[in-house]
């Protein structure tokens, strides 16, 4: 937040670190990926002029993280797997946003093709 519209200098990088870190689940408390999550609306916030040509990329990356927390049966808790999805659907939200609505046209299939409540109704906040 420090660096506000100048993050743009360094999205590239940033970008990368981001979605490494949404790939890997890193153990019951999941620090990190709370963590990047915080990063990611952070740098969604200040340099929202450049995030359009990245919907793609993240919403692929948001959607994949979402899947995996759900279909987690391994020793997350509940709360944090709530944390983990809350953050997820505020980024998606704030991508929609700066891409004036293009986050939700692209989930429109998603969430007709998709049986999973947990993960149709991070789909519905997202197009509210």
């Amino acid at each position: 937040s420090r660096l506000g519209i100048l993050i743009v200098r360094h999205l590239r990088r940033l970008e990368r670190v981001i979605l490494g870190y949404l790939e890997v689940c890193d153990g019951p408390g999941e620090e990190a990926r709370l963590g990047i999550l915080e990063t990611l609306q952070c740098t969604i916030e200040h340099a929202w002029p450049r995030m359009p040509c990245r919907v793609p990329v993240l919403l692929t990356a948001l959607l994949k993280m979402i899947w995996d927390v759900h279909t987690d049966q391994g020793s997350t808790p509940e709360p944090v797997k709530a944390a983990l999805l809350e953050g997820a659907t505020d980024c998606l939200i704030l991508l929609d946003r700066c891409s004036e609505g293009r986050v939700k046209v692209l989930l429109e299939g998603v969430c007709s093709s998709c049986e999973e409540n947990r993960v149709r109704e991070c789909i519905r906040k997202v197009q509210e």
